[in-house]
């Protein structure tokens, strides 16, 4: 079964957007000691996760 590569590539770069993000606010909470609730990381998550293959996913057909 194959995967459409523009698919693959914007799901691929939902990946790279959602372990920025984590590794980026665990750096921030280093940096301050400020704890955000569990609650709060994985909603932000879920946005970056589902907004980053998108909007790559759009930006792909416009940028061909």
């Amino acid at each position: 079964m194959s995967v459409d590569p523009r698919v693959k590539s914007s799901l691929l770069w939902g990946v790279i957007g959602v372990l920025a993000f984590l590794v980026l606010l665990q750096g921030y909470e280093l940096y301050t000691n400020y704890r955000y609730p569990l609650g709060v990381k994985v909603g932000a998550a879920l946005v970056v996760g589902i907004g980053a293959p998108l909007l790559t996913y759009v930006a792909d057909g416009y940028l061909d």
